[in-house]
Formats: C-alpha cells, structure tokens, sequence
C-alpha cells in the first residue's frame, strides 16, 4: 500500500498523506461526492475529477500487485523464479511489462518449439545460439539425429532449434519492451479499401489512409476500427521491417556460436511471433486510448448538458413532433404536475395544420402557458413553424425552445415512465419528458441511461461497463452538486445521492408517502436501510425546505451545524437570520475576524468554513441559476435563409474531438471544425463545452448534403463564449 500511496503522490502532485486519507474513506465506503465536499482538509480540497482519476488509478495498481503476485507464485511453483527475475517483476509499471516477463513461463498449447524440445533438441538450441567459439551447425547438430523421437536428418534437427531459439527470442521481454517503443514511435496505422473499387461511403476518408501512430486521433482509430468490423474496411499496423529486424538481431545474434543460423530464427521469430502479436498489440493500445478519449469526452459534454439552468416556474407545453400518429401535446405546470395533454397533426394539410394552432392557442390561454418546449426529432421543422404561428397569433410573452429528445422514447416505453405516468399513452409521455427537460434538465435526465442522451462518438463501440461506470460518475456529481428536495423527488433522481441505492431510494418515497413530508434532516434516520452511515454520505445533499432549522435546506452538513452556529454567533447572526436571507454582510464579517482564527474556534477547517460561508449566504442555492439562460425563440428561420458572413448566436450541441456542433435555429446543427475555434487548441473542450452559448458566423451552407459550416472567427471581433464559471482546462 505504501509503494502504491507514493506511486499516486508522484503522479498526482499530492503529498503522500493525503492520499493515504483519500485511499482509507474510499476503503471505507465513502462515495467521491460526499469526499470531495465535506472532507476538504483531509485530502486538500481535490475537486471530484481529480477523486476519480485517483480512483481509477488505485484500482490499476491494486489489480497490477494481484497480478504481479499471481505470475510470482506460478513461476515460483515451476522452480524458475531467479532474483533478476523477482527484481524486474517488483520494477514492472504496467500490467504489458508483467504479461512480457511471464510469457516464457505461460502455460501454452503446443507450437513448433514444444515439439521440437520433446524432441530432444533444446540442448542444440542453447549451444548454437550460446556466445562462443564459432560452430559448424551441420556437425553440432549430428549427435542429437533420434530417428525414434522423429529426427531423421540433420536438416530437421536444425530447423527444430532454430524454432526453439526463435521462440526464446520472441519471449525476451527486453526486446519486446524495445519494439513496443519503436512500434509506437515510428509505427504508421494504415487502412484500405477491402473492395477494389469501393462505393462511395462514409469511410471514404480511410479508403487510403496513412498515419503515425503516435499521431493518429481517437476518432480516426475508432472509425477505422468500425469499418472493418464492416468489412468496408482494411487496417493495419506497419514497422520497416529492416528497422525491427535490426533491433532483433542486437538482441539475438552478436557473439552466438552459430551467427548465421540464429540471424535467421531472428528474422523468422520477427516476421512469424513478434510481429504480429505486438500488431495487435499495438491496435488494441490505440483502441483503448481511443475508447478511453472518446468515454472522457462523453463524460465532459454529460456534465454541462446535465448542468443546463432549468427554466423555472413556467407553464410548460411540451410538443413531441412526428408526421404519421401526429404531435403529441402535454402541458405542465411549474412542478412538472401534468395539467392537459392533446394530438394534433399539423402535417396532414392546410386545415389539419389551422385545426392545430386553435387547439394549442386553446390550451394556452386555458393554462396560461408561457414556454413551449419542442422535440428535435422527425418533423420538428414543420412543428418549429406552426410554433411560430402560434406566436404570432397568441403573443403575450409565448416563446418557444427546441430540446433534444434523444433518449425520450426510450424513456417512454421504460418500466420507470409507466409507473409514473399509467394513464397517459406511450406517446404523451415522450411530450411530457420534453416539457420538463426544460424545466429542469437534471431531474428529466437523469432517468434515461446516459448512452441514449447522445452527446458522444461511437458510444456503442465502447466498453459499456466502463462507458457505464464514467458516465454514471458524472451523474451522481451533478446530481450531488445541484442538492435533492427529500420532500419532492423521485425515486430515478435520488438513487443518484451520495449514500442511496435504488432500494434506499423507493424506501425514502415509501416512507414520505406513508408519513408526509420530512420534517427535518433527522427524521431521514427512519427511513429502513437508511443507517447513520448512509445518512452521512447523503444528509448533506439532500435539503429539506419545510424544516424549522434552515440549516436543513443547505449544503451544510448536519455534523458541521454546531460550527455554522458557533459562526453566526461569531458574526452577530442567529439561524433564524440564515431563513430571512439576510446574511450578505456575512462574509465580510468573518474576514474581519480572520478566517483561520475563525475556523479554529469553531472546530474546522478553512476549507469547510468556507463552504459554510457561502451556503449560509445563500440558502438553497442552486448553482444553474448562475449559468447563462437558454435561448428562447419566437420566430423560426430556415437553412436557405442563411447567407456566409451571417453572424449568429447559438448553443452548442455536442463537442468532439474534430470540431463542435451548434444549434443556431436551423434545424440542422452547424459544424465548428476545430480549425474555425476562436484559437488554436489541441482539444474543442479547451474552449467551449455543451450548453455554451455562442456567437458563430456561417461559412458555407450545403442544403442538398444538409451541411453548415460555421466559425468562431473574425478578424474585426473575438468570438463571445457566455460560460460561467470559467472552466477549468481539461487534459486530452
């Protein structure tokens, strides 16, 4: 544990006892939201990323230990181990380098070596290819001829020992870890067309594609990988041969008794054993990198879709578009609670569509509807102007949104949407998830499986364990960053708090249900299966606004409220000042005391007097209320009415490795290639991320292939991206 401690200390830049502290309360059982937000002074204030990152790396050396272990014992249990051995096992940093080391003691099927030694013919190997006086192969190999073990001529006898010094040459580890490096210094990826002359398709970009491998970008390799698996494609990994077979012979042939014949199991070990293990070897590093990219991209767009400021205490109509079974309507009303659901069919003609503006304008007035969500699905364009019309005729402060409804459907046909909505028919329930994803994105979300958001590439290429895991990470941390009403939330939305499981979860609403509303956070400790353990990992996230201690609708924690209280005190406060809401001086107060003296009195660190601080300064704050609103719409405008040098504002959709995709009000999102940035960046997520709202200007618009080309560029003004707080740059 100690080697392990110090190997993250190094890698993270941390001091060894805060990792040591970090590694115990994950031991423990604590979750990384609850760590990173009440247990600041213990590893000295780690946001959650960097929590997970050292997570994620704990588990890799915990599993390369256990294997080191393992391959320890097995050679151990064939009389092999050696101290060099043992030494270079104890120095392996990568579970390749363990794998290197054991291969020539790995249990293996049958090859041509092993039965060229049940041959007899191992002590050949050794004294051709020993360092020595020069040999005659012909006559060193005559006293091993055994025509009863199948050596009949001095040809066969060679040409087994040449197998079995070509196979030990393949299991140096030395000179595997030497041609892993040259494959990933001078390697190229390439790929081919499988067919002679292709058709023209989506991978036509691959079908002669040439790069280095330490140079290629995940979505070249994901979508080369994916060709193939298609059969559209070829691809391979290519070293001059010469260059690799030199670097063998070093290692091989000096000084060997029978240079001639050990140059040649040299070449042959290269071209047969080594060339295209580590081939595959080498694609499979680039697809893990590729997947391991392309997981931490979905992960960083999740997170600010997730984050998006809920548009609150609106009437809401949600509109889910379609052509055949029509527009399915709901409206709600500003908790979400269904008021009025409808179809209409505005694509079926003139006076299906008129029928159709009545009916919403109806609805409108009836339930003082103020925003209108709309699906970007099939027919939303057509939706988009009857939206408008509708505008137009009804006006008093009506807009409209377009929202993504990616994973909409999936939710509901979900066990989860008939329980919540059994009266409603399959279709309305895809309206009303539209509606209340722009009420409250997060609360909508989080009830889909995050791989149907689509905010990613290639996520169903993905290790979906891993994709899994990373992605319910983000959602757990922004759930636990935004806090959870006790009194009002799902059973889908509090599973995601730190501490609750599914069962813990229905057990809350069971209880609520069954007694009423949580009078105070305490009152939590009755829930079954919800013991002080899980009270600690959740009380903190969870508020409870109908509670006679305001310190319950905050972010502080229960264990800290003798410290908020000894605070106030401090300030000239008293609790019931913190639910009048008028602590703005608070912080100034406590600078003036000294925030270190401070936080000594009342029995805490800096790091959490802080926290205290701000969450006593504004009660029941939700930190998407600081972020930029969304653009709401009140008319429409179409991709033909879009001229290069447009400027236009716009939220962005997705980000990937090669650009950024911007809803601009077309319709169809527009492309910001990475080149068009307002600078140059390794990455598009250096400098905007999903949710952005941006100021882009059209390049080129190609109605026929449905392409806009935009840009953050020009010269005369910097591009304007509206993002609050200042993101934090990420590494790729």
């Amino acid at each position: 544990m100690d080697l392990i401690s110090q190997t993250l200390a190094r890698e993270l830049n941390r001091p060894v006892e805060q990792i040591d502290n970090v590694i115990r309360l994950l031991d423990e059982g604590a979750t990384i939201p609850f760590i990173a937000r009440y247990r600041k002074e213990l590893h000295g204030s780690m946001d959650d990323q960097l929590l997970r990152q050292l997570a994620d790396r704990l588990q890799y050396l915990r599993n390369l230990e256990e294997r080191k272990a393992e391959v320890r014992r097995s050679i151990q249990g064939q009389n092999a181990l050696t101290g060099t051995l043992a030494a270079a096992l104890d120095a392996a940093s990568t579970l390749a380098e363990v794998e290197d080391l054991y291969r020539p003691f790995r249990p293996r099927r049958r090859t041509r070596a092993t039965i060229a030694r049940e041959k007899g013919l191992e002590e050949l190997a050794r004294l051709l290819s020993a360092r020595g006086p020069a040999l005659v192969p012909e006559e060193a190999a005559l006293p091993f001829l055994h025509p009863e073990r199948g050596v009949d001529t001095v040809e066969e006898a060679l040409q087994g020992a040449s197998d079995i010094i070509a196979e030990a040459i393949s299991d140096d580890a030395d000179l595997r870890k030497e041609l892993r490096q040259l494959y990933l210094r001078r390697g190229v990826l390439v790929s081919r067309a499988a067919e002679k002359e292709p058709e023209d398709t989506v991978y036509r970009l691959y079908y002669d594609f040439q790069c280095p491998v330490g140079r290629v970008q995940g979505y070249q390799v994901l979508a080369i990988n994916r060709g193939e698996r298609e059969g559209v494609l070829k691809a391979s990994v290519e070293l001059d041969r010469e260059t690799a077979q030199v670097a063998v012979r070093r290692h091989a042939v000096p000084g060997a008794a029978a240079m001639e014949l050990v140059r040649r199991a040299a070449d042959d070990a290269y071209d047969r054993l080594i060339q295209p293990s580590l081939e595959r070897e080498i694609r499979n590093h680039l697809t893990e990198q590729a997947d391991e990219g392309a997981i931490r991209m979905f992960a960083l767009n999740l997170k600010p879709l997730l984050m998006q400021p809920p548009v609150k205490g609106k009437v809401t109509m949600g509109l889910d578009p379609g052509y055949r079974m029509g527009c399915k309507v709901a409206v709600v009303d500003p908790t979400g609670k269904v008021l009025d659901t409808a179809v209409v069919y505005p694509t079926h003609g003139a006076r299906q569509k008129e029928e159709a503006i009545a009916r919403l304008a109806q609805l409108v007035k009836r339930h003082r509807v103020e925003h209108i969500a709309i699906g970007n699905g099939t027919a939303s364009r057509e939706t988009e102007q009857m939206a408008v019309e509708l505008i137009r005729r009804v006006g008093d402060g009506l807009s409209y949104m377009i929202v993504s409804e990616a994973g909409a459907s999936v939710y509901s046909a979900s066990k989860l949407a008939a329980e919540e909505f059994p009266q409603y028919d399959v279709n309305l329930r895809s309206a009303i998830s539209i509606a209340r994803r722009l009420q409250d994105p997060l609360a909508e979300l989080v009830k889909i499986d995050p791989k149907a958001i689509g905010v990613g590439q290639y996520q169903h290429d993905m290790p979906q364990a891993r994709l899994d895991e990373a992605l319910d990470g983000v959602v757990e941390d922004c759930v636990n960053a935004v806090g959870v009403d006790a009194n009002t939330a799902s059973p889908s939305l509090l599973r995601r708090v730190s501490g609750l499981t599914a069962a813990t979860a229905r057990n809350l609403v069971a209880w609520r249900e069954e007694n009423g509303p949580f009078p105070d956070r305490r009152r939590l400790l009755k829930v079954p299966k919800l013991g002080p353990k899980a009270f600690e990992q959740c009380a903190g996230f969870l508020r409870v606004p109908e509670s006679d201690n305001p310190l319950d609708n905050t972010g502080v924690h229960p264990e800290s409220y003798r410290a908020a209280e000894a605070l106030l005190a401090r300030c000239g406060y008293t609790v019931r000042d913190v639910k009048a809401g008028d602590l703005s001086q608070l912080r100034e107060k406590a600078e003036a005391l000294g925030l270190e003296e401070l936080a000594r009195s009342c029995g805490v660190g800096l790091p959490t007097l802080s926290d205290i601080i701000r969450e006593l300064t504004k009660p029941g704050r939700d930190p998407r209320d600081e972020l930029p609103p969304p653009i709401l719409r009140t008319d429409v405008m179409e991709a033909k009415d879009l001229k290069p040098g447009m400027e236009l504002q716009g939220t962005v959709r997705n980000v990937i490795d090669f650009g950024v995709f911007v809803d601009i009000g077309v319709h169809q999102d527009g492309l910001v290639h990475i080149s068009k940035l307002p600078r140059r960046v390794q990455h598009p997520s250096e400098v905007c991320a999903v949710g952005d709202v941006v100021t882009v200007w059209v390049l080129e618009v190609d109605e026929k292939k449905k392409r806009i080309s935009l840009t953050m560029r020009r010269p005369d003004r910097p591009c304007s991206i509206n993002r609050f707080p200042p993101r934090r740059k990420e590494s790729t």
